[in-house]
């Protein structure tokens, strides 16, 4: 469908009922996770918390609850940045089918020195793309019975990043943003690489991607006890409220991507005025995102450093380096 072509209209405020169905959101405890498991609470579906964190996925459900009192929430425990556990939190979900996991869970590090997790990999590639890429592959099967749909949510920093294939874990040139930049890239690939493999196959899952824009956390509205905005921080976000938004609109699109059935796969959604603010819109995929070459070549790399391919969701043994 292109970019500009709508097929209904889209009220982000009243998102279609989706009782029955079971939706994972990963990293669903704070920021733009958590107001997409909010959004998708209020549709009737049950929404399962992926968290690593229980106190702040108490916190989150609490908050949730407080504003949709039938809402049907619950945690499962889920470190992205521990691969070696990730099989068994896939297999903790106790759930015959699943409609949909948004991989929205990700860090943004702070400090200069390049970090490992303890299977071997840079943090903040190992957390975005590999933990993901990992958990789709363990859950294939439950995605696979209920036909349902892989959400990505991306950045729109990596719309401008490269991906450098012999050296995807940044051991040469680290630098935190620019390692954000390079591990949301290779996400958003495997997003739309998924997709490709699954039409290939004829399978009735789908992989759609998305971006929030420009979400900050001083136009993002309260949620206590998981966010209290100051009125300090809402008068200093005034003057970006013009061209950005808060993080409960920047989980317009994923929402929209999981819901909406004129939805398709491959397609990427993200804000409509400029890519940073707005309803949630389709987007011309373009510019590294659009290289298949560079997505199958960042997808035999992961099912590489994991041992999983997600589309034969067959484990293997994981493997370190490169």
């Amino acid at each position: 469908m292109p970019p500009t072509a709508q097929t209904a209209q889209w009220d982000v405020r009243r998102p279609p009922r989706a009782d029955g169905k079971t939706f994972l959101v990963t990293g669903a405890n704070a920021g733009i996770g958590y107001f997409v498991a909010e959004q998708l609470a209020g549709t009737g579906a049950t929404v399962v918390l992926g968290s690593r964190n229980g106190t702040k996925a108490n916190a989150a459900m609490a908050s949730i609850r407080s504003r949709i009192p039938d809402a049907r929430v619950r945690h499962l425990r889920l470190d992205l940045s521990d691969l070696s556990s990730i099989k068994s939190a896939a297999d903790e979900l106790d759930a015959d089918g699943l409609d949909a996991i948004v991989c929205n869970a990700g860090v943004l590090l702070d400090g200069p020195q390049r970090q490992e997790t303890a299977d071997g990999h840079e943090l903040t590639f190992a957390t975005n793309h590999l933990g993901h890429f990992l958990l789709v592959g363990h859950l294939a099967p439950l995605l696979a019975a209920r036909a349902g749909r892989v959400v990505t949510t991306g950045s729109f920093v990596a719309k401008s990043a490269s991906l450098d294939l012999a050296d995807l874990q940044s051991t040469r040139d680290y630098e935190p943003k620019r390692a954000y930049a390079r591990s949301k890239l290779a996400q958003m690939l495997f997003g739309f690489e998924l997709d490709r493999r699954l039409r290939a196959a004829g399978g009735a899952a789908l992989s759609v991607v998305n971006h929030p824009g420009g979400a900050l956390d001083s136009l993002t509205p309260s949620r206590p006890p998981v966010y209290i905005r100051t009125t300090g921080q809402r008068l200093r976000g005034l003057p970006a409220g013009l061209a950005l938004q808060g993080k409960e609109a920047g989980a317009w699109p994923a929402v929209r991507a999981v819901l909406d059935p004129s939805v398709r796969g491959g397609q990427l959604w993200g804000p409509r005025m400029f890519g940073l603010r707005g309803a949630p819109r389709s987007e011309a995929v373009q510019g590294p995102l659009a290289d298949a070459a560079l997505a199958a070549g960042a997808w035999a790399a992961s099912v590489d450093l994991t041992g999983i391919d997600p589309f034969e969701a067959v484990p293997g043994p994981a493997k370190h380096g490169r």
